[in-house]
Order: C-alpha cells, then structure tokens, then sequence
C-alpha cells in the first residue's frame, strides 16, 4: 500500500448524497472510486452511513432501506473490484437482531471486514440509540452477508503490506473520537499507524475548529495518521446543517482540509508518511514499552507491494523545516528560542558565581547572537551589560565588515569591549612549528581557530568568567569546527540552534528587540556572507572564502539534519523530498552532492559532537551526546547513512 519510501496516497470524500436512495449513492461513490484510483489513491474513506445518508431517521428501523443498504454495499463491491484501492463505506448492517451504524472495508471485490460503531451520541440534537444498537465489545464474531462470513466486531484491524512500510488500518466513527478512551487510542496501541473516522458532525458555531483540534490532537497522541471525512451536501436540513468536513493530519501536522459548505462533492488527497511514523514510534516509550495487539484480530488485505506514488507527491515540504513559514508564529518561535538560551545560559552564570561571560565576536552571525544572548542573560540576573565581555580577535582574514560590526555591536550594547589581533601569534605559532609559509591549509586555518580560543580561555580565567561557546547546531552536524578550537567553550548556547534559524532570530532581534543604528547593524549581519574568515583577503579586500561554496547550502543541510534526523527519513528519500523543496533553485545533481556529503561529514564528525560543551536543547533536533544522539566515533566509510 505504500511505496519504496513508505508514502501513501489517501483520500477523504464528501460526496453529494441522496437520502434513502443506496443504489444511487452507490453508483455516485462507485465512480468517485474509479476517479480517485486513476490519481493514484490506495485508500478511500467516505463519510457515516455514505451508502444510505445519515440523516434518514425512522427509515432505519424499515427492513426495505436495510436491505437495499446491503444490496447496493455488494453492487459497490463488485462495481469497483478492479480497483487497487481500498475503500470504506459508511452503512447500517443488521446483525443478532440489531442494527449498528457501521463501516465496511472493502477490495479487489470483497468485504474484507465491518466494523460497527462503539460510542452512539445520546444527547441534545443526537439520539442514534432510537436506531442503533453500539458496537463496543463486539469481538470474534462474523456477520452472514449474501452466504458469505465477514469478520464483525470491534476488536478489528486491517494489515496491507507495501514496499516500504506496512499499513495498520484502524477504523472508527463519528463519536468514537468524541469519547473518553476513543477507540483509536487503543488501536494505535495495538498496532494502527493509519487510522480512519467515518463521520457525519453537523455544523454549529465553532464546532469545525473543535472538531480539527481533535483530529490533530487525536494524530499526535496517537502518532498516526488520522482521516477524518464528514457527510455534507445532500442530508436533510430540517434541524442540522451538514457542512461538509474532511482532513487528512499525519502526527499532529494537519496536511489537508476541505472546505465547508459546498453544493457538490468534495475529495482531498495526501500523500502521508507511514515511515515517518513508524520512526516516531520507535522513539515513544509508550509504543516501545506497550504491546496491545493481542486484543486485536488482524485481517491481512492482499495489497500489491509494487506502489508506485504517481506524478508528484501531493504534499509541500518548506525548505525551511527549522522555520515557521506565517510571520506571527516565526515571532513567537524566536522569541521561545531566545528565551531558553538566555535562561540556560543565566542559570550557568548563577551556578559559578555570576561568572563573566566572555564572547568571541567575529560580527558574523552566530557569534552575534551569542552576544545578544550574553546580555539578555545579564539582565535576567539583574547584572549591567559591562559584565559582558566581548571580545574581537582579527586576524589575516577578517575583513572590514564583519570587524566594523563587531566594534559597533560591542558599543551600542554597551559591553566591555578587546580588540586583540593575533597575527603576530600566529605567526610565531606557525613558525614554532615548522610550518612553511604561504600553504594556506588546515594547519594553517585551525591554527588561527585554536589560538582565538586560547585567548577566550585566559581571559575567563583571568576575569573570572566563562567561554560562551558560538557555533551552531548546523556546524556540529557538518564537523564544520576546530576540534579545540571553536568546538569547545565552556557553555554552548547555540548547540541546538541550526543556521537557518541563527539568521532568522538575529532579525528578529532587529526588529522586535532594538532599533534605530542597532537594527541596521543587526540587519547587515544577516547579510553578510558566512564565513570563517580564515584564509588571506582578495588585493580588493574582499573575503576569500565563502563557507557554502565549499559544502553547499545551509538551508539545504538543515533540511537534511531535519528530515533525517527528526523525521527518520532515508538518505534517499531525503534526496527526493529535497528534489521536490528545492525544485526551482536547485538542480538534482547539486543536491545529490550535497545529500552525500552532509553524511560523509556527519559519519566523520562524531569526535567532535562527543566532546561538545553543555548548551540548551531548543528543539526536537539536539546532537548531545548526553542525551539525543550517540553514535561511534569510528565507523568506517561503507557504514550508514550514507546516500
């Protein structure tokens, strides 16, 4: 059911329905089926009672529209056998002398199982028990439909195999998810990854938001995928309104939702990500530490396992994954950010004694914010900004820019501000060890790094203070460090924070936290080419060495970092779903190289990450070796990831 990257194409329908007419809407979902299955859709999900309306009343205790529900459920069967699509369908099935308001699942000609409904709304505009018989507790049973034996109960799944990952359907209905254990919960302890919910939720004042915070919620909780589609266009008006309501959420993520109110039928497609799940699952102790699927009968659905996702995948990825994409939320996110870091590093400056924090500022970026993040610290313990030190070390590649915004930062912020050059260290440094000028390599560039940082080191010493660390979360995934150089400190508040995201909160701190000369300063960082500024000036004295001609984009790595990392996604399909990010500013070749070395450098980098400093987690992507990622230091290069 899905393909080699474990995406599913699903669907969820609104159709228009006609009251108490099965055949007609058979016939009407039955070419809704044939429409989805030639876009490529593996599962179909209609509303409540579909085959029949849900808003029929008494006619549901009249044996004619129970039959007729039947017959039309087998006339869609055989209509649509040649689909390689599952479908379920919403209809009032007679059983032990009872009607329940049930779901069938359906394929290849077959109703594989009927799944009745658990929790019936008794309550103000609902009264189904006047109908229904609920269906909570039915198990091990089969219902006798045209001579044949269907799997009947509430203690069913559905198993449909894939290339790359294996579906578990679970189903529920309209109320269940209203409940207080929702049956969902449990299937998705038992297995359940896809879960589906036949609905038929009228329109009242502020019920649709409701009704998505519990689809979202209900994905999250459960990570899982959750479709939920709702009757629309079609049933009775006489004291409801049924607008119409259909979403496609995939681990709290909502990927697809219809609109309201409309006069036809609606569908919307998504391709979800079984895979993903199954990683986040992995890493929950609740699915680890759980195992509920003896409670439940498996029915096995004889899926073909060569899916082919067709066309592109029907859904957006950002190409900013560490990034919200709508202004209001990026402000908030920022603000949360820059609030951990400066409440981390406030408490380790509480912790020794209200310790100086001394910061290298180089006037780029990440060495910006570490010093926007200093003196936020400062204030939170109620300490002058002069007890920051800042402090500037050019060298043979600084350059005027980045030098000058150094010099202004430290002054508009009003921070004890060193400007110690090291090219005369250097120098002795190199020649002290047999260096032969002129080389311009590693030896040459870490040099600069490391005594930059022995500078930092003997100033904390001698003012009492501590080394506030610079790099980024982006530069320890890459190993794009000085081992002992700018890779320690003796607090790392960027640790968790990936380049992309360093840039976005230097803006915000233009905008939302300064003005005036300060904001244009700030401003002007952010566009400033990245650079480590390590090699030689141009004659024309411009910087020689630009950090993502070298390994590539970081908005290109940090979707990398994201998509593997947080979302266990292959090196792979990592490639793929760059290719659909990046489609129009990058071309295949360009991101296939830089996928292969983001892993070349990650696999070669571990070292480096196991002696990192301590700095705040701000997100769900950290490379602690303390507590989010440990790997050996020594793999060897055919080892994993690699593309």
């Amino acid at each position: 059911m899905t393909d080699a990257d474990s995406f599913c194409r699903i669907a969820a329908v609104i159709p228009e329905v006609v009251l108490a007419s099965p055949h007609e809407n058979a016939r009407i979902i039955a070419l809704s089926a044939i429409e989805l299955a030639e876009k490529g859709v593996a599962l179909a999900v209609y509303p409540e009672l579909s085959l029949t309306g849900y808003s029929c009343g008494d006619l549901f205790l009249q044996q004619s529209l129970l039959n007729t529900a039947v017959e039309s459920l087998w006339e869609f069967v055989r209509t649509t056998r040649d689909l390689t699509m599952v479908k379920i369908v919403g209809l009032p099935v007679t059983w032990n002398g009872r009607v329940y308001n049930c779901a069938a699942v359906c394929f290849r000609g077959k109703v594989w199982g009927i799944v009745p409904k658990s929790f019936l709304p008794a309550r103000g505009e609902f009264y189904e028990l006047r109908w229904f018989a609920p269906g909570l507790g039915i198990k091990d049973e089969n219902v006798k439909i045209k001579g044949e034996d269907i799997p009947f109960g509430s203690d069913l799944l559905f198993s449909i195999e894939g290339a790359g990952a294996e579906v578990i359907l679970g189903v529920e209905i309209c109320e269940d998810l209203w409940a207080v254990e929702p049956p969902s919960s449990r299937m998705a302890a038992g297995g359940a990854n896809l879960i589906c919910n036949l609905s038929a939720s009228p329109e009242t004042l502020g019920k649709a938001e409701y009704r998505r915070k519990l689809v979202e919620g209900q994905s999250a909780r459960a990570i899982c995928v959750y479709v939920l589609t709702s009757a629309g266009w079609g049933e009775s008006s006489a004291d409801l309104v049924f607008g119409g309501h259909a979403m496609i959420a995939e681990n709290g993520a909502l990927l697809a939702e219809s609109d309201r109110f409309a006069l036809k039928e609606q569908s919307i497609i998504a391709d979800v990500d079984i895979g993903f799940i199954e990683h986040e699952r992995r890493n929950h102790p609740s699915f680890t530490q759980t195992e509920r699927r003896k409670e439940w009968r498996i029915v096995g659905i004889p899926f073909p396992k060569n899916v082919k996702i067709k066309g592109k995948l029907q859904r957006a990825y950002s190409r900013e994954p560490f990034v919200p994409e709508r202004a209001e939320k990026l402000n908030a996110h920022c603000r949360e950010v820059f609030s951990i870091q400066s409440f981390g590093l406030a408490r380790r400056l509480a912790h020794t004694g209200n310790a100086r924090p001394v910061v290298g500022v180089s006037g780029g970026l990440d060495s910006t914010l570490a010093l926007l993040v200093s003196v936020r610290s400062c204030e939170m313990l109620g300490l002058k900004h002069q007890h920051v030190l800042a402090v500037t070390m050019p060298g043979p590649g600084t350059s005027e820019r980045t030098l000058n915004n150094a010099r202004n930062l430290a002054k508009l912020l009003g921070v004890e501000f060193r400007e110690i050059p090291i090219h005369s260290s250097i120098s002795q440094h190199l020649q002290d060890i047999g260096y032969v000028d002129h080389q311009f390599d590693v030896v040459y560039e870490n040099a600069q790094a490391r005594e930059r940082m022995q500078i930092l080191m003997g100033l904390a010493n001698k003012e009492g203070g501590i080394v506030v660390g610079t790099g980024d979360l982006s530069e320890i995934a890459l190993g794009w460090c000085t081992y002992n150089g700018d890779q320690i400190s003796m607090y790392h508040v960027n640790a968790g924070v990936p380049k992309s995201l360093v840039r976005h909160l230097v803006r915000w701190s233009a905008e939302e936290l300064f003005g005036g000369e300060m904001a244009n300063i700030l401003r002007d960082v952010c566009e400033t080419p990245i650079s480590p500024e390590l090699l030689p000036l141009k004659k024309n004295g411009e910087i020689s060495q630009r950090t993502e001609d070298l390994i590539g984009p970081y908005v290109v790595h940090d979707f990398i970092l994201y998509h593997w990392l947080r979302r266990g996604a292959a090196p792979d399909k990592v490639l793929r779903l760059a290719e659909i990010a990046f489609e129009s500013f990058y071309e295949p070749t360009q991101l296939s190289e830089w996928v292969g070395k983001f892993f070349e450098r990650f696999r070669n980098s571990q070292f480096k990450r196991n002696a990192s400093p301590d700095g705040p987690k701000v997100g769900t992507v950290s490379l602690s070796q303390r507590g989010d990622w440990r790997m050996p230091s020594d793999l060897p290069p055919t080892a994993e990831p690699r593309l």
